[in-house]
């Protein structure tokens, strides 16, 4: 795990929380109109969230932790343990489950996982009891972030209740939402695309 050190790090940061501030800001009317939809707790759903600023590409994720590993409560079985400390290792290798478009020349930084079930991060006092969440936010330092115009996704074959991805994008090129479906078939072990752009 990569640690935000330098004061060049420390800026691009802040650069990415203005610019989603002013997003965020922008956005109201249509949050505001999409707030029960958007934290809808949905079986075979992840959201994210692609912020693309300066250095930086940052991608943000809300999923049921149904999705990732077949249950919504802390492991009981020896069999469930592994299979949360699996999806962990999985996440924490970001860079096998989000392949940015190589011509931003991007490497993994900082992941960030949150669940309280799974005893990530600081416990939710929203969280419904028995419908608990992940949240992760995987961080990548580029060398030209505004280069990238995709990102392959590996979510559908890394964790098998996943049906949907539902992505909201923000870029030097606009603001863009994507959906994405599971494919049928073999096809679902392959990455899918997440486009933007015009």
């Amino acid at each position: 795990m990569t640690l935000i050190r330098s004061s060049t790090d420390r800026r691009a940061l802040r650069r990415i929380l203005a610019s989603a501030a002013i997003a965020l800001i922008a956005s109201a009317p249509f949050a505001a109109a999409q707030a029960q939809q958007q934290h809808a707790h949905v079986h075979g759903q992840i959201k994210l969230d692609v912020a693309i600023d300066g250095p930086t590409v940052v991608i943000a994720m809300e999923s049921p932790l149904d999705n990732i590993v077949g249950f919504e409560r802390a492991p009981k079985t020896d069999a469930e343990k592994k299979t949360v400390e699996d999806a962990v290792v999985q996440l924490r290798a970001a860079d096998k489950l989000f392949a940015i478009d190589p011509a931003a020349s991007c490497k993994l930084g900082p992941v960030e996982l949150q669940s309280a079930a799974l005893g990530l991060g600081k416990p939710d006092p929203n969280e419904p009891e028995g419908h608990a969440d992940l949240d992760a936010t995987f961080s990548f330092n580029c060398a030209n972030a505004a280069a990238a115009k995709y990102i392959d996704i590996g979510l559908f074959a890394a964790f098998k209740g996943t049906r949907q991805i539902d992505a909201q994008i923000a870029s030097a090129q606009g603001q863009f939402k994507r959906q994405l479906k599971r494919p049928a078939g073999a096809q679902a072990a392959q990455p899918a695309r997440l486009t933007w752009g015009k």
